[in-house]
């Protein structure tokens, strides 16, 4: 029977030591938890960021853009132009009918060259169009700033989640090899007459679960790490190293301690509602940039240039004009936008009172669960404490021959609970303070 539990406690060291061999291959990435919050905020070393950082950025440019192209109604436009035509015409069809006037002039060649310049003088609307795309651009900005908050959290809360499985796989080792210890300590009872083999096969299977347990944590582990490079936007085949663990430190971020304190910065940090105010700028911008197409439009127009039929006797010509435009009617499609904007107006208004709650709901839930983990973590220690005790003991007596082994693998259960309760108070914790810097607006300070 010794000799049959020899493979199995093989395979268990096997597994406990794999971490060992893995450490002999190519040297993975060590990230630790507040340059990989850098690195998603796009202000690592590393080039890579996430894609959903860079998009952002990108349309925060196209934004900017738009204002350039608004402006431009505003700036004088200038252009060249050159022609040459070969015609004849039907003097009596442009109402000349003098005697001695052929009914077909030419053909002939007329040669044009000109340089004109066009300025807009005054019009309010293109002026509120201008004006509504800068708050465009400021959404577009403050989106940005969301979108990397965002960012940050996600590849927070997956670091998290991997030092979480990261202390899952050596909590599962740990008992793997008490598992291993106990196998051995069974046979040896055994052989020395003092306890029965169904101690020895409890033991057994006590560790083949033990072992399975530990296959099923290294591959959430691997999965893990997966996730945190898909979060980084780097190659998913690149092995990380992880550097800090779930401890009281993982997660804090420059957030006020008082609620009150943290409410107000939230409101006026937070770039989702920053974004949402900028909208709604925009939306009132544009609504009276339509209601400001009912004024005049002033605009100047001046040409020069060169015309004639041969080019050794073009001569210059020139005009310079000004135009006034009244708008009066366009089949109340004016009328129409006007409507239209208004109603984005008042869907970004109640948005604004709705984000104001979000804020402040989001701030209380993550100071409740920050408290509900800060004493979970104390029972927690607690019971792992007691149940680490348990285990000393309820080994002793069985080595004694007291009891039969039943009681330590009874006790044994219970360490392994106590352990997973220790893990799940501390990744809670971190959760927690991670979700409070999100809450605030400080996400990008996470370290």
């Amino acid at each position: 029977m010794a000799s049959a539990s020899k493979p199995l406690i093989a395979l268990g060291f096997a597994l406990i030591f794999a971490d060992s061999s893995r450490a002999q291959a190519p040297a993975p990435l060590r990230l630790s938890f507040a340059d990989a919050v850098r690195q998603a905020t796009g202000g690592g070393t590393s080039h890579v960021v996430p894609a959903s950082v860079s998009i952002a950025g990108f349309r925060s440019d196209a934004a900017a853009a738009r204002v350039r192209q608004a402006r431009s109604g505003l700036l004088p436009n200038l252009s060249l132009s050159g022609s040459w035509a070969n015609r004849s015409f039907n003097s009596k069809a442009q109402g000349i009918s003098f005697p001695g006037v052929p009914t077909i002039i030419g053909p002939f060649n007329a040669y044009d060259g000109r340089v004109r310049l066009t300025q807009t003088l005054f019009d309010f609307a293109n002026l509120g169009r201008v004006s509504a795309a800068k708050s465009e651009a400021s959404a577009a900005g403050a989106q940005r700033s969301a979108v990397v908050e965002a960012s940050a959290q996600n590849v927070a809360l997956a670091y998290a989640r991997a030092s979480r499985a990261q202390a899952v796989v050596t909590a599962r080792a740990a008992d793997s090899a008490l598992a291993a210890e106990l196998v051995g300590l069974a046979v040896a009872q055994q052989q020395a007459g003092v306890s029965a083999s169904i101690d020895v096969t409890r033991a057994k299977t006590q560790l083949a679960e033990a072992l399975g347990r530990l296959i099923i944590a290294e591959n959430q582990l691997d999965r893990a790490r997966i996730d945190l490079a898909r979060a980084l936007g780097i190659d998913p085949a690149t092995p990380i190293a992880l550097t800090d663990t779930l401890n009281a430190q993982m997660g804090r971020a420059d957030v006020p301690a008082d609620r009150s304190a943290a409410v107000a910065k939230a409101v006026a940090a937070r770039p989702d509602l920053a974004a949402e105010v900028a909208r709604g700028a925009a939306a009132r911008t544009a609504t009276s940039a339509i209601s400001a197409e009912r004024l005049p439009r002033l605009d100047l127009e001046a040409d020069y240039g060169l015309s004639g039929v041969r080019m050794p006797d073009a001569v210059g010509t020139r005009q310079v004009a000004i135009q006034v435009t009244l708008p009066i009617l366009d089949g109340f499609r004016r009328e129409g936008r006007l409507g239209e904007q208004q109603a984005v107006l008042h869907e970004s208004e109640v948005r604004q009172y709705d984000l104001r709650q979000q804020v402040t709901a989001d701030v209380d839930g993550a100071l409740l669960d920050l408290r509900s983990a800060a004493a979970q973590q104390v029972v927690a220690a607690d019971r792992l404490q007691l149940a680490a005790e348990e285990v000393s003991e309820a080994r002793q007596r069985f080595k004694a021959g007291v009891v039969g082994n039943i009681e330590v693998i009874t006790a044994q259960e219970s360490l392994l609970r106590a352990r997973d309760a220790d893990i799940d108070a501390r990744f809670a914790a971190v959760t927690a303070r991670i979700a409070l810097a999100r809450s605030v607006g400080s996400a990008r300070t996470l370290h």
